[in-house]
């Protein structure tokens, strides 16, 4: 019994070895030992996922260890990063078929006495109130990391393309901003959203085949100049977006197209209400070709690539009575034509494009 106990830890340790060894293998210290300690916190970490840096060392000399490699000032980002990025690389490079790269932002919140030494993520309100009845307003500190996953199109993950981590000395909000300024005289360059250019351009060069990257965004990525550098990288997209743009001669938007187009296809898809009771939702599918304006006050390019514009809307009943109601638009971009899913509505402010180009969808 104890035999067959050591021999299945033994293998356990041996996979976790292998996969931690996969991992480190591109990765490139200044000093051989912290390449080693790297490893080592790696597969710590690795072997018990979601427990804190004390916890999965185990002892104080390994967590005093652990805590002076992330304080070293020889150990950067890229050096962490650098043996995953390779992996990921050598994974797609293995799979056959179009790889889809998952654009997201998330925020890691954190209770600190002093705030101003990590930074700030937003403004939350709190049902508390105060003496006078008005809402409580604090400031959340923390971090927020900008990330791009590549996934096969079974949705077997193959690992980061890019990633970026940032934090704010001040946080406003986009309403207070509107007042002061126009979002879309701000060049693309000063606004938080430039993120998802530089992740998109980083992710398909790190995939080395822009024709097989599939980049999927939600409405933060509804960015004119996100389908500027799709087209010029020759990459596709598929983003939900928030603003209804001008379409055709400028007198009307692809809303006002896409509810002229006939249904090109139903799906039906299973679903449950806030009860948990089971339904089926009919989703109608929708597409044309719409060409794209520019936003208003920019000059039109002389590039105008072909792209199709989808529709998806759910307008009936499920057998149960559960309203199914709801309406997107997406769409789907090959080496010549670029795409976006449509929804009715004004982003926030670094969402706002501002570039001077024209697409046809």
């Amino acid at each position: 019994m104890g035999a067959a106990l050591c021999a299945r830890d033994n293998r356990a340790r041996d996979v976790s070895t292998t996969w931690v060894d996969r991992e480190v293998a591109g990765c490139e210290f200044r000093d051989a030992r912290l390449g080693k300690r790297f490893r080592t916190l790696l597969e710590r970490i690795g072997s018990d996922i979601g427990q804190s840096i004390p916890f999965v060392c185990q002892d104080w000399a390994n967590t005093k260890a652990a805590y002076r490699f992330f304080a070293n000032h020889r150990v950067s980002e890229a050096d962490i990063l650098s043996g995953h990025f390779q992996s990921t690389r050598e994974r797609a490079a293995a799979m056959d078929g179009p790889v889809l790269v998952l654009h997201d932002t998330t925020e890691f919140t954190y209770q600190r006495d002093r705030p101003e030494l990590i930074g700030i993520t937003k403004r939350i309100t709190n049902s508390k109130r105060d003496l006078a009845g008005n809402p409580r307003i604090y400031t959340a500190c923390g971090i927020l990391m900008h990330s791009s996953l590549a996934i096969t199109t079974a949705g077997l993950p193959l690992g980061l393309g890019a990633v970026k981590f940032w934090t704010r000395d001040k946080f406003k909000g986009t309403a207070a901003l509107k007042r002061k300024i126009n979002p879309t005289r701000v060049p693309i360059e000063k606004k938080e959203s430039i993120r998802w250019l530089e992740n998109l351009k980083q992710s398909t060069e790190l995939l080395g085949d822009p024709g097989r990257c599939i980049h999927i965004g939600d409405r933060e990525s509804d960015i004119y100049e996100l389908f500027c550098t799709a087209q010029e990288i020759g990459t596709h997209f598929l983003v939900r977006t928030c603003v209804d743009r001008l379409a055709g001669d400028g007198d009307h938007t692809v809303a006002d197209e896409m509810g002229e187009t006939s249904v090109n296809g139903v799906h039906r898809i299973e679903v449950r209400d806030d009860k948990g009771d089971l339904g089926e939702a009919i989703l109608e599918v929708r597409y044309r070709r719409i060409r794209i304006l520019p936003p208003v006050g920019r000059s039109i390019g002389d590039s105008s690539p072909t792209c199709r514009s989808n529709r998806a809307k759910t307008p009936s009943r499920s057998s149960n009575g559960m309203r199914c109601g709801g309406r997107s638009r997406c769409s789907t971009r090959s080496s010549s034509q670029a795409a976006g899913l449509k929804s009715r509505g004004c982003g926030p402010l670094n969402d706002w494009p501002t570039s001077s180009r024209s697409f046809a969808f």
